[in-house]
């Protein structure tokens, strides 16, 4: 397979000379996929342009960061004070979401850190439109495929993402409210053994009991389907813009993908929000113990 980095408002012209001399037109196409393309192999290890979009995103925001570590200043001013405002705005937005300043305090960094990955990787993948890239002479013939496609459009790295937070907001609630309390929310043995201790004062716990235990399996379900909700929300937001800006290029270039553009950056700060909200949540109802607040409701229900 023979590989040539060319950029793309040039590849007709590249290819003509070619073209002539064969006395037919070389077409190169680029489709868009829902899997990332390879651009190179280290054995059998494929470097992916999302892969390369992901860690670009990773290298901007380290840099950055770094940048501003260096240039910190008892009195804030310039990025400084911009970044700093934006944390403080952020922070409180996640006391709205947690509704307890010691939890926003423990996955705040976390879920920032989630934001701004998510928020560059959508971004970097509207950038260059034309860009750069390689064209691969394959069995249907030359195809051309871009450096940067982005890391979020990729089902595999949002997949990722997604199990890391769920994982992650469970082993949080392990150490939040302990093993026990953590496994009794899916297995719920507690509910099960109530049904003999009881059921002589109440007789309906033979009824409640049993549905309980299958309201924890269904919680046990609803982990599984955070993963699917959030690696697929975002994925299909992000590559439906790509494929949206790809198409209304074909149509007429540089003009009409320009309102397209900013709307797609707009989606790329939402989709980012969304995803980290959502990760504060999952942490948060992680962190609280179900039957405490259980039994709490009960004792006001009765004084009331």
């Amino acid at each position: 397979m023979e590989n040539q980095t060319i950029q793309n408002n040039t590849i007709q012209e590249r290819a003509a000379p070619s073209a002539a001399a064969d006395g037919a037109a070389i077409e190169i196409k680029h489709e868009s996929t829902l899997y990332a393309e390879p651009l190179a192999y280290v054995g059998n290890f494929a470097v992916t342009n999302a892969l390369t979009t992901s860690v670009a995103a990773v290298v901007i925001i380290a840099v950055i960061s770094l940048a501003l570590r260096a240039r910190l200043r008892e009195i804030p001013r310039g990025l400084q004070n911009f970044f700093e405002a934006l944390l403080e705005g952020a922070l409180s937005l996640a006391d709205q979401v947690t509704n307890d300043r010691k939890i926003s305090e423990k996955v705040f960094p976390l879920a920032f850190a989630i934001f701004l990955f998510v928020l560059v990787n959508n971004w970097l993948g509207l950038l260059p439109l034309g860009g750069f890239g390689i064209v691969e002479r394959g069995e249907h013939g030359l195809a051309f495929i871009p450096f940067l496609r982005s890391g979020t459009a990729d089902i595999n790295a949002t997949a990722a993402l997604a199990v890391m937070s769920v994982l992650g907001a469970n082993l949080f609630g392990i150490f939040s409210i302990g093993i026990w309390k953590t496994f009794n929310k899916y297995v719920n043995l507690k509910a099960l053994g109530e049904t003999f201790t009881r059921v002589g004062k109440e007789p309906l716990v033979l009824i409640v009991a049993p549905v309980t235990f299958f309201v924890g399996l269904l919680e046990l379900v609803g982990e599984l389907a955070k993963i699917a909700s959030l690696s697929f929300r975002l994925f299909g937001n992000i590559f439906a813009g790509e494929v949206l800006l790809a198409a209304m290029s074909a149509i007429l270039p540089y003009a009409l993908p320009i309102p397209f553009l900013f709307l797609e950056i707009f989606v790329g700060v939402i989709q980012a929000l969304i995803f980290s909200i959502l990760v504060l949540v999952y942490f948060t109802i992680a962190a609280r113990d179900h039957d405490q607040h259980s039994e709490e409701h009960g004792h006001n229900t009765a004084h009331a």
